[in-house]
């Protein structure tokens, strides 16, 4: 079987290549000139060149490959304009499936990797409740935005057999933004954003997402579906930084609980000078919607029925993992 990888050199996407080659797949990964391949070293990886900006580009590069699946795992979760998350998430993928339709119209599946994002803040009325595919998205990130006007464009013009996957907050080793809580911490420093709500958290390691892509491909009930994955359970706000201290043995933390205005002052002052640098920061104006949603619990109940899922690392153990890597 033969899988082509976008975003392969990524956290999400360089995981998956991993996994497809443990599988016995032949394995192409999509990188660019400026790519940094540190992840791709087995030399069974095929790389391949491909522009998400150029249909005709793509086209010529992936004519007679035959591929029979696609993982679409590219894309940005933060830029320096906003127009940035439309060209690369959204416009990115209309060209990816363009160019497939074109060249590979024999595909057995697109897996499109996107975001529980796409809905935003909803269902934060106490106490809260799962969200669902039933409810109405209404994204406030730009993100979120770009990457639900990708599963729109998927599901009124892609002609490909095509599943999509909506993962919570993703993390495990290589993940880069939960490690900047990590390295606080190891500072002696954990930051909390003062609220009047709670907040409920969910989380999935990335070994879970990974095996979701594998087994979703496999599955024709998935055709044409969108998928919440989470690790099963919700936490309170403060659990995650509760096991990186128990896991580092930090002794002596000091915990900050700062005001909403404060973060909102932070992240504003951050994007300025992500502009005036050029230089990308986790800490923006687009993630502090992120940040200050309370409510990201999910129904993972369709993708269990669907293709089996069965989430197997729960947030102490991956944490655990994550830390030690």
């Amino acid at each position: 079987m033969k899988i082509l990888i976008t975003g392969a050199t990524g956290f999400i996407g360089s995981h998956i290549v991993e996994e497809a080659l443990r599988r016995g797949m032949e394995v192409w990964a999509a990188v660019r000139p400026s790519s940094d391949t540190q992840y791709l070293q087995d030399e069974r990886i095929n790389r391949i060149e491909l522009n998400l900006s150029s249909v005709a580009q793509m086209t010529e590069a992936i004519a007679g490959m035959s591929f029979d699946y696609v993982v679409h795992a590219a894309g940005v979760t933060k830029a320096l304009h906003r127009d940035t998350f439309y060209k690369v998430n959204m416009e990115g993928t209309q060209h990816l499936v363009s160019a497939l339709q074109s060249a590979c119209p024999q595909l057995q599946r697109f897996i499109f990797i996107s975001s529980l994002s796409v809905f935003g803040p909803v269902r934060e009325e106490l106490p809260y409740t799962e969200i669902t595919d039933t409810d109405t998205p209404q994204p406030n990130t730009a993100y979120g935005k770009s990457k639900l006007e990708a599963e729109r464009w998927l599901q009124a013009h892609c002609t490909l057999p095509y599943t999509i996957l909506r993962p919570t907050g993703v993390y495990g080793p290589r993940e880069k933004d939960y490690m900047l809580m990590v390295r606080s911490i190891k500072r002696g420093i954990d930051i909390e954003v003062g609220w009047s709500k709670p907040q409920s958290l969910t989380f999935v390691y990335v070994s879970d997402v990974v095996n979701a892509v594998f087994s979703s491909m496999k599955s024709e009930k998935t055709v044409g579906k969108a998928y919440f994955l989470s690790d099963g359970e919700v936490y309170p706000s403060r659990t995650f930084s509760d096991y990186i201290i128990e896991e580092l043995g930090a002794r002596h933390v000091l915990r900050l609980k700062l005001p909403l205005c404060a973060l909102r002052m932070a992240c504003a002052a951050s994007d300025a000078w992500m502009r005036l640098t050029g230089t990308l920061s986790t800490l923006n104006n687009d993630h502090y919607h992120i940040l200050r949603q309370r409510n990201w619990q999910c129904d993972i109940t369709p993708a269990k029925q669907d293709f089996g899922y069965c989430p197997q690392v729960k947030l102490r153990e991956g944490v655990r993992k994550t830390v030690h890597s």
